[in-house]
């Protein structure tokens, strides 16, 4: 798989994963164990189409289409306030389910605020929302050594949730789909080398508080838990586990899409998050087709990805 195709499955990965997690939104475990989510449908939470993707895919193709003009946070964090004020990158011309944290931010950068300032920094405010959206960086893995990569990681989670506990997932996160699109062999070479890539990062002493967060990832035995011990809320820690869970206990894209989705809880993002990594290591060719077909704007995500494709893969 070329890197450009690499793109356009992870964008889509994310998307596909946004949008079949959507309907069920909130939907507790118990009750998707009774009657899971096998296809794309629609309606439920959010009364939307089937292919309606949320917040999650917005956001992410924000940043994309900001990646496309080189790296500003006052472009990115624009971009934000185009989506949540104008429904920019929506998939109706609608903005629903909008993170409190994220809105709270994006107010702030609004008012005045420095993108690199307006992210909240409290303990509480370690909701998944920079988790989500944060995979397009990691396109820029051959433009960008491999700190300075992960510090752009942390700035542009710095945008909405600044505190270290975030930009370590977002970091954790990124440096495995680095591992995926340099070519490691499997799911679980790419988690190994992920977590060494960025050990020397997070071993430094500004991280070190944070780090007992993350034990249970950087165990390297994530995906060994019961599925009891996986939990899928919008705390950002829980999703990057159960999102690892997911792809590492899967063998198709669509497996481990659809076991993010019925785990219950904050499932378009779960789903969203596990389908970028998933995107990237099976291809577009695996996702199945006719779910790609529901997906809203499908055109316009294809085009994104060809142009940022263009500029990070330099391709002009």
């Amino acid at each position: 798989m070329t890197s450009a195709a690499k793109i356009k499955s992870g964008l889509m990965g994310v998307c596909v994963g946004d949008a079949l997690g959507v309907p069920v939104e909130f939907t507790e475990r118990s009750v998707l164990a009774k009657s899971p989510v096998t296809s794309m449908v629609g309606y439920g939470t959010w009364n939307v189409a089937p292919g309606t993707w949320s917040d999650d895919s917005s956001l992410t193709f924000c940043l994309a289409e900001c990646l496309c003009s080189g790296f500003s946070l006052d472009a990115i964090a624009n971009s934000f306030w185009r989506w949540y004020n104008e429904a920019y990158w929506t998939a109706h011309g609608n903005v629903f389910d909008v993170g409190n944290t994220t809105r709270e931010a994006i107010m702030n950068w609004r008012r005045g605020t420095p993108p690199q300032k307006s992210g909240l920094t409290h303990e509480h405010s370690n909701g998944n929302g920079s988790l989500m959206r944060i995979i397009p960086i990691a396109f820029c893995h051959k433009t960008l050594d491999f700190r300075e990569l992960i510090s752009r990681t942390h700035q542009i989670s710095c945008i909405t949730h600044a505190h270290k506990r975030s930009q370590i997932a977002c970091g954790i996160y990124i440096s495995i789909a680095v591992a995926l699109l340099e070519g490691a062999e499997n799911m679980q070479t790419a988690y190994f080398q992920g977590l060494q890539q960025v050990n020397d990062i997070y071993s430094q002493s500004e991280y070190i508080s944070e780090m007992p967060h993350f034990t249970r990832i950087l165990s390297g035995d994530i995906a060994q838990l019961p599925v009891e011990e996986i939990n899928s809320s919008g705390y950002v820690v829980d999703t990057l586990e159960a999102s690892l869970w997911c792809v590492l206990n899967s063998s198709s894209y669509a497996e481990a899409v659809l076991k993010a989705v019925n785990l219950g809880g904050d499932t378009d993002t779960t789903a969203a998050v596990t389908g970028g990594l998933a995107g990237i290591y099976y291809g577009l060719e695996n996702i199945p087709p006719e779910w790609i077909e529901q997906i809203a704007r499908q055109e316009d995500i294809m085009d994104l990805a060809t142009r940022l494709a263009a500029v990070v893969y330099n391709l002009l």
